[in-house]
C-alpha cells in the first residue's frame, strides 16, 4: 500500500482494526469512524486509505468500496493513489469472482497511472497480476519471466528495516509470486523445478494465520505434483491439507482444481465412486460461477466417458451440454483476454521500450528501418482483411438471397426429362420422388445417425435403387445430399428466427444432426464459402443495425 503512514489518529485506528482477519465485517467499527473522520478533514489520501482497508474486512461489499476508493484517490490528484485503486478494483474482480475480463481492464488503468511511478511495489503488484493472466491464458514462458521479476524484486525487500505493514505486503507478494511461477512450472510439465520450489516455500513460509492462504496454495501444488509423480496417496493427503484454508477464503478457483485432481487420484486408486464424487464438485462449481480453470476442463471428458460407459445416456448427455457450455466460457474468455492484453499491454510495452531506445540513440536509423517493415507488413494485412471482408460480404449476400428466394430447385420439364432418359422403372421414380419429399418436409435429414441403408427400408425400397435415384435426380451421393439440407435447413433457421441467433455454433450443429461442430462449420464454409460462426456475427450485427434504425 502507498498510504501506510499519515496522522497518529488514523494510524492508531489502524492499528486497532489490522488484528482481524479478512472479511471481517467487525473490523467496520474503526473503519466507519476512519472514513468519516477523513471526509470532514478532505483528507482523500486517507480516505483513499480507509476505502482500500475496507475492500479487505468487507465480506459483501468490495465492489463498492473500491469505486469509492477510487473516487478518493482521484480527489487526492496522485497518481499512484489512483493506480493503486485500480489495481484494488482489478483484484477484487479477480480474486472474490474470478472475472479475468473486468480485471484485466481494471489492471491496464492501474499500469497507465503507474507507468512513471516511483513506487516499485505497486508497479511489481500490477505486473503480478497481468501475469496471473498470461498464465491463464496459458503463457506459461511469459508468465514465468514475470514471475521471476517479482520474485526478485518481494524478496529483495524482506530484508530491509521497514514499517511492519510494508514487510508483511512484501511477504505476500513473494510468496504468491513463488505459488504462480510454480503454476507455471506445472503447465509447462517441469515438475523437478516447480518441486524444489514448493519445498522451498513451505520450509521458508511464516507459521502464522495471515499466510494460512499461501500455505493451502503450496499444499495444492505439492498435490498436484504428487499426482504426476503417481504418488496417489501423497497427492491425496496434501490435497485434502489445502481444502480448509481455501474454503476459508471461498477461492473456488483453486479449490475446482484440488477437486479434479482428487478425483484423478481416486481414479488411479480405483475408487470411482469417490472419483465421481470430486469431479461432480468441480461441477458444481462452475454451475455456480460460471469459471474455470482450462486445465480442469478434462473434468467433464472423464465424467463423459464414465457415463458412456456404463450406459446412462442421460447423465452423459447432461455432460456434454456442461463441456459444450464449458467451452463456450473459456472461448470467450481467451478471445477478449489475448487480444485486450496484447493490444493494451503489449504494444504499449513495446512503444515505451522504442522510446527508451530512441533516446539512447537519436542517429539509429534501426527503428525507422522496423518502423517501415512493420509498416509494409500491417499494410498488407490490412489489405488482405478487407479482400477478406468483401469476399465474405459477398459470399453473405448470396446466401442471404438464396434464403429469401425460396426457388423450385429443378423445372417439371427438367424432371420429366430425367424421368424418360433413368435406367429406374417409372413406378420406381414415382415412389421415390414422393418418398423423398416426405423425408425433407418432416426434416428426416435432422435426426442423427441417418443412414442410406434405413432410409432404404423405411421407403419399401433396396439400397441399389436409392443409390441410382440419388445419382439422377439428386446429383450427389447420399451423405452430401443430407448434409446439403441440413446446411441449408441451418442457415434458413438462423437468419428467420431471433431463438436461433442465440445459439452457439456447437449447439446448432448438434440440433442439425451433425456429431460436432468442425465437421459442420466445414461442410458450411464448403457449401456457402462462409463460417457458420461468421454467418451467425452477421446476421446479429444486420439485426442490431435494423433496431437502432427503427
Amino acid at each position: 500500500m502507498s498510504s501506510f503512514y499519515g496522522q497518529d489518529f488514523y494510524s492508531e485506528l489502524r492499528k486497532k482494526y489490522w488484528e482481524y482477519e479478512e472479511n471481517d465485517d467487525k473490523a467496520f467499527n474503526y473503519i466507519n469512524l476512519y472514513i468519516t473522520t477523513a471526509k470532514k478533514q478532505k483528507n482523500y489520501s486517507e480516505l483513499f486509505q480507509a476505502y482500500d482497508d475496507a475492500i479487505r474486512f468487507s465480506s459483501q461489499n468490495k465492489l463498492k468500496y473500491a469505486d469509492s476508493a477510487i473516487a478518493a484517490a482521484k480527489l487526492s490528484g496522485n497518481n499512484d493513489l489512483i493506480g493503486n485503486a485500480y489495481l484494488g478494483k482489478g483484484t477484487v474482480y479477480y480474486f472474490t469472482y474470478r472475472k479475468f475480463q473486468p480485471a484485466l481492464n481494471e489492471y491496464l488503468k492501474a499500469d497507465k497511472y503507474l507507468l512513471y511511478s516511483n513506487d516499485y511495489f505497486l508497479k511489481y503488484q500490477n505486473l503480478y497480476h497481468i501475469g496471473v493472466v498470461k498464465s491463464y491464458l496459458g503463457y506459461y514462458k511469459e508468465a514465468s519471466e514475470i514471475f521471476i521479476k517479482c520474485i526478485k524484486f518481494f524478496e529483495s525487500n524482506l530484508q530491509k528495516d521497514v514499517h511492519p505493514n510494508i514487510l508483511f505486503n512484501n511477504r505476500r507478494g513473494y510468496y504468491n509470486s513463488l505459488h504462480q511461477l510454480i503454476v507455471c512450472y506445472q503447465g509447462l510439465k517441469q515438475f523437478q523445478a516447480a518441486e524444489l520450489l514448493i519445498n522451498k516455500a513451505l520450509k521458508n513460509i511464516p507459521d502464522e494465520a495471515e499466510f494460512f492462504q499461501e500455505k493451502s496454495y503450496f499444499y495444492k501444488s505439492l498435490g498436484v505434483n504428487d499426482f504426476y509423480f503417481k504418488r496417489y496417496d501423497n497427492s491425496l493427503y496434501n490435497l485434502q491439507r489445502s481444502l480448509s484454508g481455501l474454503k476459508k477464503v471461498n477461492d473456488f478457483s483453486w479449490s475446482s482444481v484440488v477437486y479434479f485432481y482428487l478425483g484423478q487420484s481416486h481414479s488411479k486408486k480405483g475408487n470411482t465412486g469417490k472419483s465421481l464424487e470430486n469431479y461432480r464438485k468441480v461441477d458444481s462449481i462452475f454451475n455456480k460461477y460460471s469459471y474455470i480453470i482450462p486445465e480442469v476442463r478434462n473434468n467433464y471428458e472423464e465424467l463423459i466417458n464414465h457415463y458412456k460407459q456404463s450406459k446412462n445416456p442421460q447423465k452423459e448427455l447432461y455432460y456434454t451440454k456442461q463441456l459444450l457450455k464449458v467451452d463456450s466460457v473459456l472461448s470467450y474468455d481467451f478471445k477478449y483476454l489475448s487480444n485486450k492484453i496484447h493490444k493494451d499491454y503489449e504494444t504499449k510495452t513495446l512503444l515505451a521500450a522504442k522510446a527508451q531506445l530512441e533516446k539512447k540513440n537519436s542517429t539509429s536509423n534501426i527503428l525507422l528501418i522496423i518502423s517501415v517493415l512493420l509498416s509494409g507488413i500491417l499494410i498488407c494485412m490490412v489489405l488482405y482483411w478487407f479482400r477478406r471482408k468483401i469476399e465474405i460480404q459477398k459470399k453473405y449476400d448470396h446466401l442471404i438471397h438464396e434464403i429469401n428466394s425460396s426457388k423450385v430447385e429443378e423445372t417439371v420439364s427438367n424432371t420429366s426429362a430425367r424421368e424418360k432418359n433413368s435406367k429406374l422403372d417409372s413406378g420406381v421414380v414415382s415412389n421415390l420422388n414422393k418418398k423423398f419429399a416426405e423425408f425433407e418436409k418432416n426434416k428426416g435429414f435432422l435426426e442423427k445417425g441417418v443412414t442410406a441403408g434405413r432410409l432404404a427400408i423405411e421407403f419399401e425400397t433396396n439400397a441399389t435403387y436409392l443409390s441410382q435415384f440419388m445419382n439422377e435426380f439428386k446429383e450427389s451421393n447420399f451423405n452430401t445430399y443430407i448434409n446439403k439440407l441440413r446446411i441449408k435447413y441451418a442457415a434458413d433457421q438462423i437468419y428467420r428466427h431471433k431463438d436461433w441467433r442465440k445459439y452457439s455454433v456447437e449447439d446448432i450443429a448438434i440440433a442439425c444432426g451433425f456429431s460436432n461442430r468442425q465437421s459442420f462449420s466445414n461442410f458450411f464454409y464448403e457449401q456457402n464459402g462462409i463460417r457458420p460462426a461468421e454467418f451467425l456475427k452477421r446476421v446479429r450485427e444486420e439485426v442490431m443495425v435494423e433496431k437502432i434504425a427503427d
